[in-house]
């Protein structure tokens, strides 16, 4: 029996040449980065350690570009934006144990964002495994349970030969919908040992696409032509799919007014007449998406942020798409679409019929309306003005990166990322220290464009030690440090909640002598000079400091 693609498999004289005749002195560590190269990869991120010098080794015999931090969480944090903004797998190459752990935090936020991170790490040698008490330099008891929780799947290669399909099916999996980390492990005498294996060339490992189901999408369909109030609430998986289009022309043709979610940041345009911008912590939002009969949520699992706190008790019936089947119907009852989001809305387009509502911008007026006045009455000027200095100093294609911090959670609300996939937070597993490394990744990622990282003083600390890689990359990334002097967030919610704070202020160093100290230019500012200031920064190439010493605070919580 024949199969068409017999032939394709049918090796080639050159390659029967090439495998006869393998070149002296490769490793497992080699066929590592030969794979990696094989599917595609050309930049990976990490630090080596004692047990990962085969593959740092074999990696300076390639033609990867490597990128190296300081720290293996801020590693982590730079392959997800990496991957955030090419929409590429990101590898980031790691040691057994101590720097396997550090990484963690990084994986969290990778999974909470669905970002293609490929984790590879070394391993304490074979004959360690199992779980004995063996005294290995970083052992431990089982380093993959470390990270199973936070991966979408993990692999091992015990042999030389099984390392290309352990890379392959890793990298297959982090690009399947949804996209997410994923872990690789290989002991150290595996990465070292020499092979006569042929070299790894050309690698398949195509991501599966994630259709919906026909008869989901023409019951979808049926619900928003014929609905009296719909409204479309749309989440990181827009944008993640790339499906910002397709949203918003369905959007127009059955004239949904539409809310995006802080992941959902840029999915759709901020001034357009059907869009209810982020808003969606406010009450008044909160109201309008209840009192719609039909409503279709795209990539979201409504969770914490995206519900205003499980306040949200919608009324009407949800439509829900989304990659990840664990979040479909998790928090609300739905007509619950496992599909990647933009196959979805595809299919949406190519059957729903028109609805015409001349009515449904008047409505969203209304609310943006209602929303502003509640703002304006709070007082908040300061805040707002500061945002309106970001936009306008960061041009329109500059991706931005937002720590936890006061005036990243303005931007949740309030900022118009202006074009999808340009603004990015770590609001997923909601750790510190995200914005700047992150925003090296992003600049590995475009070196043309400038990037702009957004951090408070505490948050910042996090990080510092990669000034240092953003001037030996010389990467063109601004930095913008709100120095207020503690974990200003934490500190207004602990005296909103008991009167007085506590392990919130904290002394810091000056920031501007700090980066001028690793070479890179810095500036103080004020709220008044900062746009100029950001602009100016921004404007020239390689990495900056901008320091603005301000107390802000938040605009008032609606779900309490």
């Amino acid at each position: 029996m024949t199969h068409d693609h017999d032939v394709e498999l049918k090796p080639t004289a050159r390659q029967i040449e090439a495998a006869l005749n393998p070149p002296p002195g490769r490793t497992g560590g080699d066929l590592v980065i030969e794979t990696l190269r094989g599917l595609g990869a050309t930049t990976v991120f990490g630090l080596p350690g004692q047990h990962a010098l085969g593959l740092f080794d074999a990696l300076r015999r390639s033609s990867l570009s490597y990128v190296g931090l300081r720290i293996e969480n801020n590693a982590g944090f730079a392959a997800d934006a990496y991957g955030r903004i090419t929409g590429e797998v990101a590898p980031l190459l790691l040691s057994t144990g101590p720097g396997a752990l550090m990484s963690l935090a990084a994986l969290q936020e990778a999974a909470a964002g669905s970002s293609p991170v490929l984790a590879i790490s070394s391993q304490i040698p074979s004959a360690g495994l199992g779980g004995g008490r063996h005294g290995y330099l970083h052992e431990l008891r089982d380093q993959q349970a470390s990270a199973r929780d936070l991966v979408k799947s993990v692999h091992t290669a015990r042999t030389a030969s099984q390392i290309p399909s352990a890379v392959a099916a890793a990298w297959q999996s982090a690009l399947t919908a949804p996209h997410g980390p994923v872990w690789v492990e290989i002991p150290q005498d595996v990465l070292l040992a020499e092979t006569v294996l042929p070299v790894v060339t050309a690698v398949d490992a195509t991501p599966v696409d994630l259709l919906p189901r026909p008869e989901l999408t023409a019951l979808a369909a049926h619900l928003l032509a014929g609905a009296q109030r719909p409204a479309i609430i749309a989440g990181g998986g827009v944008v993640r799919s790339d499906a910002a289009g397709k949203l918003r022309a369905l959007a127009e043709r059955i004239n949904a007014p539409v809310v995006t979610t802080y992941g959902g940041k840029g999915a759709f345009p901020w001034a357009h007449p059907l869009s209810l911008q982020s808003w969606i912590e406010d009450r008044h939002t909160t109201d309008f998406l209840e009192d719609a009969d039909v409503l279709l949520v795209v990539g979201s699992g409504l969770g914490e942020l995206s519900s205003n706190y499980h306040t949200f008790a919608p009324r009407g019936r949800i439509i829900q798409i989304e990659a990840d089947a664990g979040k479909l119907e998790s928090n609300h009852p739905a007509i619950g679409i496992h599909a990647d989001a933009r196959i979805a809305l595809s299919a949406l387009l190519e059957t729903v019929e028109a609805r015409p509502d001349d009515k449904a911008p008047e409505r969203v007026r209304a609310l943006l309306d209602q929303v502003g006045a509640r703002i304006a009455a709070q007082g908040r000027t300061l805040e707002q003005s500061l945002l309106t200095a970001v936009r306008r100093a960061l041009p329109d294609a500059a991706p931005s990166f937002w720590d936890m911090t006061i005036l990243s959670y303005w931007a949740w609300a309030a900022f118009d990322a202006r074009r999808p996939n340009t603004m990015h937070s770590a609001q997923g597993s909601g750790g510190l220290g995200y914005a700047f490394p992150a925003a090296l990744g992003a600049a590995v990622a475009d070196p043309t464009r400038p990037v702009l990282a957004v951090s408070g003083d505490g948050g910042a600390m996090y990080s510092i030690a990669e000034l240092a890689t953003a001037q030996q990359y010389g990467l063109p990334v601004t930095w913008l440090i709100v120095d207020d002097g503690g974990y200003g967030i934490l500190r207004e919610y602990m005296t909103d909640a008991f009167g007085e704070a506590s392990a919130t202020e904290l002394a810091r160093p000056d920031f501007v002598a700090l980066a001028e100290s690793f070479g890179v230019p810095a500036i103080r500012t004020t709220p008044d000079a900062l746009g100029e200031d950001l602009a100016k920064a921004l404007n020239e190439p390689g990495p900056s400091v901008v320091v603005l010493p301000t107390l802000l605070k938040m605009f008032a919580p609606t779900h309490l």
